[in-house]
């Protein structure tokens, strides 16, 4: 049984490795495969995809499996991916999924983070600021700071049932001139344009049609 299935795509090379042999001897098939190809020293480099399958391995064993391929001129490695994750990289996963409920009102010079989603049941306060790694909703006065996309997600968005803060901000982008007057404005959610590069404003209707994996977070609040 072949324990290598080699595939050329127009981005490069895509190897397929079994998940059932040992990895030792995964290896010693790889280098037998590869020295297999013949590849001409005028050859453009060739980017290589590996997929391990079921196949867990460890980040020195990731470093083998590149060695391998990087000891073949013209190959470099584009990326290795494995269908199976860590326990603790499934618990960061589902921590940053997360909706996070909070019933307050944040008032000035209060901070509060989460990690995943937030849902505010209150105002935010000016001089008071809310943060989250992904989107956050706010059922009140937002006149403070918010920030989602923390960990550089700018897919996220800020919505609120009055709009009127003082910054937004979505992962790097800032909005420090809100694109309305100073009475603000209710029901909007801010999200970042990719075309113009910058936060725009728009109803919550028209922003799930430019962010519809919003769905999820329609879901995380029916199911818990």
């Amino acid at each position: 049984m072949q324990k290598i299935m080699i595939k050329g795509t127009r981005d490069g090379l895509t190897l397929r490795l079994d998940d059932q042999c040992g990895f030792d001897e995964l290896l010693q098939e790889l280098e037998e495969k590869l020295s297999m190809n013949g590849i001409e020293e005028d050859d453009p480099m060739v980017r290589v995809s590996v997929q391990l399958g079921k196949r867990y391995v460890t980040d020195e064993q990731k470093e083998q499996i590149s060695k391998v391929i990087r000891d073949r001129q013209k190959l470099v490695v584009d990326r290795i991916d494995s269908e199976v994750i860590t326990k603790q990289e499934a618990l960061n996963w589902k921590e940053n999924t997360d909706l996070t409920p909070i019933v307050r009102t944040i008032r000035s010079g209060q901070v509060v983070h989460v990690k995943g989603d937030m849902l505010l049941i209150g105002d935010v306060n000016p001089g008071g600021q809310v943060s989250a790694t992904g989107h956050i909703f706010v059922l009140g006065k937002l006149r403070g700071i918010a920030h989602s996309g923390m960990d550089g997600d700018e897919g996220t968005v800020i919505a609120a049932s009055y709009m009127q803060p003082s910054q937004l901000r979505i992962s790097d982008q800032v909005s420090r001139s809100p694109d309305y007057d100073s009475e603000g404005v209710y029901m909007e959610c801010g999200y970042v344009d990719e075309q113009e590069g910058k936060i725009r404003m728009d109803t919550l209707q028209q922003v799930t049609k430019k962010r519809p994996d919003l769905v999820s977070f329609e879901r995380r609040m029916l199911n818990g």
